[in-house]
């Protein structure tokens, strides 16, 4: 299994500090290399941005499930993501 960014979600990364997003990469490298990645995310209740997140420190990373990849459509601040 791999990840991929919706445009979107690229966007959303490089206005991150380098820190934080080299923090945000490595964590999602961890999940995709696991057997279950799901079981690490929480489903979202709003399906409208998205089937699942993952919790990353103060960071949320929204994605959709595909048959193979992880799709990350967004990625912000706990405190915006969802506004």
């Amino acid at each position: 299994m791999e990840y991929l960014f919706s445009e979107r979600a690229l966007k959303d990364i490089k206005r991150l500090e380098p820190n934080v997003q080299k923090r945000l990469i490595k964590k999602l490298d961890y999940y995709v290399k696991q057997r279950d990645p799901v079981r690490f995310a929480a489903p979202l209740i709003n399906s409208s941005l998205g089937q699942y997140r993952f919790r990353i420190g103060d960071y949320r990373v929204i994605f959709d499930l595909d048959q193979e990849n992880l799709i990350i459509l967004r990625i912000g601040h706990r405190r915006n993501i969802y506004n």
